[in-house]
Parts: structure tokens; sequence; C-alpha cells
């Protein structure tokens, strides 16, 4: 076996593992979103109290999310874009339930910035990874969407129909995304697993 040879078979192995562990992971976080968005549906309207443990859960949420995505990239190069996504998702638990406080309008404007900073980075950790493991069409779309929904939270805070349930139907898209994203991944593990 030539080291060219070689070196393929090391890197179409670790390409494996990561897409495996990611897809495992996407399903993990479309399931919590799905189970989100049930409760949102469920709760919110009926207790002000459990709308506002859902509304602090879902960045929290993100941070434990965004860990195992860094032990699922363990072949990664560079892994700053998402510690500085951990790190946007903790100061939002706490900023969310800060503006929570003062009102939904404030927590929408809150969850709004934090859409758009951590769409921009799904977007480029789904460059980057499209490169190495393929199946992140879906990530890329989702990013670039988190960030438009983001501005729409901003913009939209103070219009009387938004609420909680519009931070729903943008973790439903999420939902759909992770799950898009994981069936693609199948694709590219049978793929290198069949070369």
């Amino acid at each position: 076996m030539t080291s060219t040879s070689y070196s393929n078979t090391v890197t179409d192995a670790q390409a494996v593992d990561t897409a495996r562990s990611l897809r495992k992971l996407y399903f993990t976080r479309a399931t919590f979103s799905v189970i989100w968005v049930i409760l949102v549906a469920l709760l919110a309207k009926k207790s002000t109290e459990l709308a506002t443990v859902l509304l602090i859960i879902y960045p929290a949420w993100d941070v434990v999310g965004t860990f195992l995505d860094i032990r699922a990239n363990r072949n990664s190069i560079s892994k700053t874009p998402q510690y500085v996504n951990a790190v946007i998702s903790s100061i939002t638990t706490i900023a969310v339930g800060i503006a929570l406080q003062k009102g939904v309008p404030e927590a929408l404007i809150v969850f709004g910035t934090w859409a758009i900073g951590t769409g921009l980075i799904q977007l480029i950790l789904g460059l980057k990874r499209r490169k190495t493991i393929g199946g992140q069409w879906p990530m890329i779309i989702s990013g670039a969407q988190s960030m438009i929904g983001g501005s729409s939270f901003i913009i939209l805070a103070h219009d009387p129909t938004k609420g909680i349930t519009s931070l729903a139907e943008y973790a439903a898209f999420g939902a759909f995304y992770y799950l898009l994203t994981a069936f693609r991944l199948s694709k590219t593990i049978n793929q290198v697993a069949a070369a």
C-alpha cells in the first residue's frame, strides 16, 4: 500500500467516523427540537412560568449540543467556531433570563441576535465540513435561514402577534434541517464504505 493510498484510507475512515458521530448528534438535536416545539404548543399559553423555562432551556441546550458537536469532530482542525458558539449560547441563556423580566419582545430581540450569530457559525461550519464529509447543504441553508429568522425576530419583536410560538416555528425548521443533514450524512457514510 502506498503512502498516498494509506493517507486516503485514514482520511476516509476519519470522515466516516465524524459523519457517524454527527449523524447521531443531529438525530438527537432534531428530537430535542421536536419535543421543545410540542411543549411550547401545549404549555406556553397556559403558563408564563413554563414558557419562561422553555425559553431559557433552548439556548442552554445549544451549549450542550455544541460541546457534543466538538466531541463528534475529534479530527477537525479548528474548533474555534464551536467554542465561540458555546460562549454565545451561554451568554444568550443568561440574557434571555434577564430579558424575560422586561417582557417577551426583549427576549425575542435576544433570541434574534443569538440566531444571527449562531446561524453565521453554522453556515461557516457547514461550508468547512462540506469539503471533508459532504452532506452539509441542509446545515448551510439552515445557517443562512437562521440569520434571516433572527433578523425578523428583532424587526418584529414588538409586534403583538409575535411571541414564543414564533420561536417554535424557528425550532421546527431547525429540527427539519438536522434530520435532513443526518439522512444526507448516511449517504456519505455508505459511499465511503462502498469505495
